[in-house]
């Protein structure tokens, strides 16, 4: 069994930075990248950041370009997201993702097999 779990998620005002854990466990030796999500309300679902596990290349989306970064830790089986110069538009609950498929986009949330339940990021401005 996989599992995923993310923390710290929380309150900030704008301007200020958060960084997201998420704690892998169980068969993590076959995902074939990670990555975050996040939802906001009466949005869909976008891809936030993502990261291959075997190249460590990363995608990150226009919004958060140069403000986010991830990155994953291997021996802790633990993949981070540090989001820098917040903005209310990032606003939203914040989800860990994993595939196991093999060619998945970073980007294509429908190729991510594994998720977390979520941890709530809110920007005051």
């Amino acid at each position: 069994q996989v599992q995923l779990v993310e923390s710290g998620g929380g309150s900030v005002q704008s301007g200020g930075s958060l960084r997201l854990s998420c704690a892998a466990s169980g068969y993590t030796y076959r995902f074939s990248c990670m990555g975050w999500f996040r939802q906001a309300p009466w949005k869909e679902r976008e891809g936030v950041a993502g990261i291959y596990s075997v190249s460590g290349s990363t995608y990150y989306a226009a919004s958060v370009k140069g403000r986010f970064t991830i990155s994953r830790d291997n021996a802790k089986n633990t993949l981070y997201l540090q989001m820098n110069s917040l903005k209310p538009e990032d606003t939203a609950m914040y989800y860990c993702a994993a595939s196991d498929q093999y060619g998945t986009m970073l980007y294509d949330l429908d190729r991510y097999n594994y998720w977390g339940q979520g941890t709530q990021v809110t920007v005051s401005s």
